[in-house]
């Protein structure tokens, strides 16, 4: 079992998930209130979790695809009305984000919105935040130790709520948790793994200790995440990819780039409603072409540091892993179509991720992205 102390305490190995118990005591939560999805509380997951608690632990399993502004007012009425003081999701990005959202509302006035990035609403978030232990059940988002909460306003607008406190206290990674998940998103949610660790690596901040997490957890996605799709089954193959997907969000100090500043207005559609790790996978390609000469010899310490001969060409790399892992091979069949491209482009300058793409990019820019993205 590691114990790891890198922004937050991580408790990180099968088994780990029994740990639950004493990191709440140890944080002074006696009534939590439990965060996760339908799927999850059908699969039997959530029970794992919620079995080791008292039996009176609430439960909030409305968490949708994309968390969403009303959801977080939904789970924070149930938080208040059993007088909880702490939080546990169970869950992938969408779960854990929402918990977010929701520790961060039971303690601040609202709204919500002025709490946004892009809205100078990081310096009102104080240390007050609710109490938060995260358990990830995929391996992708790395939200567990994620500063960022990405959540849907009332008017489609997806937005990042930032700060240090935004943390959760405590990430418990068991990937026992992932071991049934299916091959697609599987598939899905490695490739969000290893897009946070490319482009935070590529990213122009300087963070050397960071550099070296996301290199390394490339590396290891790289080497995982077939195995993991081919046989879910594979113990080293979901430890592995647990750890990359952990290792991308110790990275997100770093800030991310243009595929996130796309995909995130993308998740903020109602319809489609599109899956973010997927949406990243399909975007790599083209963001990789577009900062080609901007990243001075990274392209080639990636290549390096993921197995491909000398001279590969990364993003062209990227698309044949898509391919095989069975993944779409651009936006419009994912759904997409061109009328929502306009106020894609508008979302995506507006996006706290633009700011750390390692190539300056404008509305001009992402209509060429997007044109790329879309095939």
């Amino acid at each position: 079992m590691a114990l790891i102390n890198y922004l937050t305490k991580i408790q990180f190995d099968f088994g780990a998930v029994e740990l639950l118990p004493d990191e709440l005591h140890a944080l002074g939560v006696s009534r939590p209130l439990v965060v996760t999805d339908k799927g999850l509380v059908a699969a039997g997951l959530a029970a794992r979790v919620k079995d080791s608690l008292p039996s009176a632990t609430p439960i909030f399993d409305g968490t949708p695809p994309n968390p969403a502004e009303d959801a977080v007012e939904a789970a924070l009425a149930v938080y208040r009305d059993a007088d909880c003081d702490g939080l546990v999701a169970v869950g992938g990005g969408s779960s854990i984000d929402l918990a977010k959202g929701v520790a961060l509302m039971a303690t601040h006035e609202g709204p919500l919105e002025q709490y946004a990035a892009i809205l100078g609403g990081m310096a009102k978030i104080t240390p007050a935040v609710a109490p938060l232990v995260a358990i990830p059940t995929t391996a992708g988002t790395g939200s567990e130790v994620g500063r960022a909460a990405l959540i849907t306003l009332r008017d489609g607008r997806k937005l990042g709520f930032i700060a240090p406190h935004m943390i959760p206290d405590v990430a418990i990674c068991d990937p026992e948790l992932t071991m049934g998940l299916p091959a697609g998103l599987t598939a899905a949610t490695g490739m969000d793994a290893l897009t946070h660790c490319i482009e935070t690596f590529i990213s122009p901040r300087d963070n050397v200790p960071a550099d070296a997490i996301a290199i390394d957890g490339a590396g290891r996605a790289m080497k995982w995440i077939e195995k993991a799709v081919a046989d879910g089954a594979d113990r080293d193959a979901r430890w592995n990819m647990m750890m990359a997907s952990l290792q991308g969000g110790l990275t997100f100090q770093k800030g991310l780039g243009a595929v996130h500043g796309m995909s995130h207005p993308l998740g903020g559609l109602k319809h489609p409603v599109l899956h973010h790790g997927t949406l990243n996978a399909v975007i790599l390609p083209a963001v990789l072409r577009y900062n080609a000469g901007h990243v001075g010899d990274k392209y080639e310490r990636l290549a390096a540091a993921t197995g491909l001969p000398a001279g590969a060409d990364l993003a062209e790399a990227i698309e044949a892993l898509n391919g095989r892992l069975g993944l779409p091979a651009n936006l419009r069949e994912m759904g997409v179509n061109d009328d929502v491209i306009p106020r894609m482009v508008e979302g995506a300058v507006a996006d706290h991720s633009t700011a750390s793409n390692p190539r300056p990019v404008d509305a001009a820019g992402y209509e060429a992205l997007f044109a790329a993205a879309m095939g």
